[in-house]
């Protein structure tokens, strides 16, 4: 990656970009729940939640049904963690609804129920990392941060460092890159993080980017540069899911779920047909807290 201008520099380098891309969001971004006017600060931290690695068509119904019925951390902190887990259903990585639910205690606990608005506070959060600080402090509280998520990233190598995509992992000097073009104003650099991220989600996407509508195709360093293939191509790994543990756990979950109560060994042996591999998946579901064993007989935590 080439390197790049200062902060001071980047913020009249990079303002057409900013300014093209926020004018495009504008009248581009999609009607969401998450910020419609009326939206909280919780509702935006539980989007942020359910929004990893899950498209917004999956997302969205399940937030809804999820505001409806928890509005407010001190709604969620006080919920059965087995109800918990059966309203997250297939979203998938059912771990984050756990942890979404620790979060929501410790909101209770430390700050009185009310969702903290810097960044240091919600990183002590249980389960928000440096991303889901940012976007909340950006999108719940119109604060000035750097959210730099999958989307961002891919907008920033394609328009900027000119190349398909970022490298498989973060590098030091995106996250830089990043920073230098977050304006100065709490207002405008709010904006941006949406903008840029809409970019990537609907038009800058991984597989088939819309460059004919694109806001910035004349500028995009990428284009520019003939459109040249992935350079990190051979370092992607695409996960597969069939006869995965991953699949075997969601399928233990489903019929947990589903269950009226607690569910017998030899339902769960019907599950999967590889008894090591079951009893691999089974055992690390009980490990992380997801799956209660008592004996013969399995259950979602109480």
């Amino acid at each position: 990656m080439p390197v790049h201008p200062t902060p001071a520099a980047a913020s009249d380098t990079y303002a057409g970009l900013r300014r093209d891309v926020t004018a495009w969001f504008d009248d581009a971004a999609r009607d969401l729940p998450w910020r419609a006017a009326d939206r909280t600060p919780w509702g935006v931290l539980v989007s942020e939640v359910m929004l990893q690695q899950t498209p917004v068509v999956r997302v969205e119904p399940r937030w809804r049904a999820w505001m409806e019925r928890w509005p407010t951390p001190a709604d969620l902190a006080a919920a059965s963690t087995a109800d918990v887990l059966r309203a997250w259903d297939r979203l998938g990585y059912p771990r984050r609804a756990l942890r979404l639910q620790e979060c929501a205690r410790a909101v209770v606990e430390r700050h009185g129920g009310v969702v903290p608005s810097s960044e240091a506070e919600l990183l002590a959060l249980p389960g928000v990392g440096t991303y889901t600080a940012a976007a909340v402090v950006a999108f719940a509280f119109g604060g000035r941060s750097v959210v730099v998520d999958t989307n961002v990233r891919r907008v920033l190598a394609r328009t900027v460092a000119g190349t398909a995509l970022p490298p498989p992992s973060p590098r030091a000097a995106e996250l830089r890159l990043a920073a230098s073009l977050v304006p100065d104003d709490a207002t405008g650099a709010a904006r941006w993080a949406a903008a840029s991220m809409e970019l990537g989600a609907v038009v800058c996407t991984a597989r088939a980017p819309r460059c004919d509508v694109c806001p910035v195709r004349a500028a995009c360093a990428w284009r520019l540069a003939g459109s040249p293939p992935d350079e990190h191509g051979a370092r992607r790994r695409t996960q597969a899911w069939e006869g995965t543990d991953r699949q075997v756990r969601g399928r233990v979950m489903a019929l947990l779920r589903g269950a009226d109560g607690p569910v017998h060994q030899a339902l769960v042996e019907e599950v999967w047909p590889d008894a090591a591999q079951r009893e691999r998946c089974v055992a690390s579901l009980v490990e992380d807290g997801l799956v209660e064993q008592d004996g013969e007989v399995y259950r979602l935590p109480a």
